[in-house]
């Protein structure tokens, strides 16, 4: 508690609880202000040997070292990581950003995988991005 602001409040007719409740929201809510990485594009190519390369671009608010988009990974529809694209330095002043992976394998029966992009902040995006992927 800050010297004289019990006294502060106490003169105005509230009491320390409220002001102890409003901290304890603030600090509850603090990380809703936090910005996730959101998947804004992506694009699947099939390559000659029958592997995938997947770009995927992400828009987050990077700050710097201490808060930046750092990977992204492709998920089978049941939840299996099949490939993982690791973002190594903020993003600062590029956004979104597009990064590619190659040499994904996708099991043939597919259509569909995730991709689930994190960062260091908040860790993974709760929801992955469908991604279609073009028949051959």
């Amino acid at each position: 508690m800050i010297p004289g602001l019990c006294s502060l409040w106490h003169s105005a007719g509230m009491m320390r609880p409220a002001f102890s409740f409003t901290i304890a929201v603030l600090i509850l809510t603090g990380t809703a202000w936090a910005d996730s990485p959101q998947v804004v594009a992506t694009s699947a190519t099939r390559d000659a040997d029958g592997t995938w390369t997947i770009s995927v671009s992400i828009q987050h608010p990077d700050t710097g070292w201490d808060h930046f988009a750092n990977g992204w990974q492709v998920l089978t529809p049941d939840g299996t990581v099949i490939g993982y694209r690791e973002l190594t330095h903020p993003h600062v002043d590029e956004q979104p950003f597009t990064r590619s992976l190659s040499g994904v394998r996708i099991p043939g029966d597919l259509d569909t995988v995730l991709i689930q992009p994190r960062c260091t902040m908040d860790g993974w995006a709760a929801t992955p991005t469908k991604l279609m992927l073009p028949k051959p």
